[in-house]
């Protein structure tokens, strides 16, 4: 079964003091291309973040965020008592010294000095964390999930189309016996035209007619054509990832489909290569976003 690349996930975490907001998507990519937006206070879980991420999501240009709205105050500004009282001996002795009276007008100017007032912020707590890290773990369950009904619409398209490709396939056998007659009768016309009937040989033609037409023949690249759109339909079928796989197919079933068309010097059979090239472009396109 193939999965998609694209997909979404989200997840809330709460706790007495926060509500986190969890979210992941993920678009198509050639690799794993990880991006995260993170609080300060969870930036140390980075590397356990991406690897709870690589470990499920194979690839895929994904982006992941976490939002945290405070329920309570958890940021708390306190004041520097030890860089107050500093500063005030200090202008308490250049008082001294200038035989000034300090009044209590002093504290405010004290106040706008530098390091008078520190902000505490509270460290992560292991419960805290495991809670969040248990609702990443959500987000990316739902992504997955997503992933395999997005992949499943993606399969049922597929193999719509490789379904008429084959049945294309079929369609151009029941030509195949009339352009051999049709390229025999043309080549006998331009000798006769040119050369006369006397003066042909019809078992120097025979041969030559059959080396002619060997350079025409489209049976091999038939047989390749049916063989390599089976094994893309097992493939479908095989566990992800298989996209990569089923992109290397699709070019093999594309040089099949052109040989025919170079070879066919048929209008009919032309018309249902170009039919089987645009059905190959869908699967292409498709096949860009499978994992």
């Amino acid at each position: 079964m193939i999965k998609s690349m694209t997909g979404y996930g989200k997840a809330i975490a709460e706790t007495p003091q926060k509500k986190i907001t969890i979210e992941i998507k993920s678009l198509n990519s050639k690799q794993l291309d990880l991006n995260t937006k993170l609080p300060w206070l969870y930036k140390e879980k980075e590397p356990e973040i991406r690897n709870l991420i690589s470990q499920r999501l194979d690839r895929g240009k994904i982006d992941f965020s976490i939002y945290c709205d405070m329920l309570d105050d958890e940021v708390v500004t306190v004041i520097n008592k030890s860089a107050v009282r500093n500063y005030y001996n200090q202008f308490k002795d250049i008082a001294a010294e200038l035989k000034i009276d300090l009044d209590d007008q002093i504290f405010t100017a004290i106040m706008k000095l530098p390091d008078t007032l520190k902000t505490e912020k509270p460290e992560m707590s292991e419960e805290e964390w495991s809670i969040v890290k248990n609702q990443i773990i959500e987000s990316i369950t739902m992504l997955d999930m997503y992933r395999i009904e997005e992949g499943f619409s993606i399969m049922t398209d597929l193999n719509k189309c490789i379904g008429k490709i084959l049945t294309l396939l079929e369609t151009i056998g029941t030509f195949e016996e009339g352009r051999i007659t049709k390229v025999r009768e043309k080549l006998a016309s331009l000798l006769e035209e040119n050369l006369g009937t006397d003066k042909v040989d019809k078992n120097r033609f025979e041969q030559e007619i059959i080396f002619y037409l060997e350079k025409y023949d489209i049976n091999e690249e038939k047989v390749r054509l049916k063989t390599h759109c089976d094994y893309f339909t097992e493939t479908l079928n095989t566990p992800a990832p298989n996209g990569k796989i089923l992109n290397f197919i699709a070019q093999e079933i594309g040089r099949e489909i052109n040989t025919i068309g170079s070879k066919a010097n048929d209008s009919s059979i032309q018309k249902l290569v170009v039919m089987m090239k645009d059905e190959l472009e869908k699967i292409k396109e498709q096949a860009l976003n499978v994992l």
